[in-house]
């Protein structure tokens, strides 16, 4: 949570990879998945405006073309490793397409691996959604805030600060207004959850979804509504002990994502906590284009990344200027019911 850093998303499933690889035609094999993660992490300077650097377990033990782990790597490079620690979704029986997210079987054994193999955070992303069905439901909100305490709980148990991320998706035609009462709701419970577990805050960090109108309502908003929003729900539900925010991209391009970020930062009103990025698509979609698989593209997708990540460290500050803006990082990310 230092001031102008924040959070490089690189841990993409192994399926998910394969997706954002598909349209640049790189193939999913895992040589081409390790170069590429060694490519984000080797890249010159990066640590002045990311901090951590998130990983898929593969990545967690692959090592560099000369045989050094990548974890070692970034943490000679001044950024600390975390580790995504979910298994996937799973459907709850009897509602309207809602999951709740696995994984806690064998958590408490396989964090002390990852931490044994050096990292030091860990993520776990439940998925929240809205329909004109009424979900989210209680059951998937309490199911899903309940499993990101227990979670949390079993990180803290094992050295690993846990990000609790109760995701809620841009899929939907509802109102900004909307959004914010469920993102409220499902943020209240996730705090009562995290209290009942005995959960110390102050070794958390949350990743939430800004507050925005569904992908398709077609209702018009900017970055300062979303500000407005966002700022408020925080203020209603989240305790002053949390160190920080590290928001999620939830599809939006790579410029709408900064410059909704740096409204955050710049919205007049109490803000106790640290209000940075934690993102995956709006970090690396220009970088992958640029790549496009090619060895001698490495240096030019490592520039791009300095760019898209300076930017986002701008708005972290609330002080971006939108220099960093193209009709390439103005393209959405957005995929619905996005999994990884």
């Amino acid at each position: 949570m230092a001031p102008g850093k924040g959070i490089l998303a690189a841990d993409e499933s192994t399926g998910t990879i394969g997706k954002r690889f598909e349209p640049i035609g790189v193939e999913n094999t895992e040589e081409n998945r390790r170069f590429y993660r060694e490519m984000l992490v080797t890249t010159p300077g990066l640590s002045q405006y990311v901090s951590g650097f998130l990983v898929f377990e593969e990545t967690l033990f692959h090592k560099s073309s000369d045989g050094v782990p990548l974890a070692e790597i970034a943490r000679k490079n001044g950024m600390i490793v975390g580790i995504k620690v979910d298994k996937g979704t799973v459907p709850i029986a009897g509602t309207d397409g809602e999951v709740v997210v696995q994984g806690h079987d064998d958590l408490a054994k396989r964090c002390a691996t990852y931490y044994a193999a050096g990292a030091r955070f860990a993520k776990w992303r439940a998925v929240i959604n809205i329909s004109a069905s009424g979900a989210p439901s209680d059951l998937a909100i309490k199911l899903n805030t309940e499993g990101l305490a227990r979670y949390a709980s079993i990180c803290q148990q094992n050295g690993l600060v846990p990000i609790v991320e109760p995701e809620i998706l841009m899929d939907g035609a509802h109102s900004i207004e909307v959004s914010a009462a469920v993102t409220q709701k499902v943020l209240a419970a996730q705090y009562k959850a995290l209290a009942d577990h005995h959960v110390l805050l102050e070794g958390t960090l949350l990743k939430p979804n800004m507050v925005r109108p569904g992908e398709t309502s077609g209702a018009p908003f900017s970055a300062a509504d979303i500000a407005r929003a966002t700022v408020r729900v925080l203020q209603h539900t989240l305790p002053v002990a949390v160190p920080g925010v590290t928001f999620l991209s939830g599809g939006m391009s790579e410029e709408d994502a900064t410059k909704a970020l740096d409204a955050i930062n710049r919205f007049e009103g109490k803000k106790p906590w640290g209000l940075t990025f934690s993102y995956g698509r709006a970090l690396q979609q220009t970088v992958l284009k640029t790549w496009a698989g090619k060895k001698e593209n490495a240096a030019a997708a490592q520039k791009a990344l300095m760019v898209r990540a300076k930017a986002n460290s701008d708005a972290a500050l609330g002080k971006y200027d939108g220099s960093a803006a193209s009709a390439e990082a103005s393209q959405s990310n957005f995929q619905s019911n996005y999994t990884y």
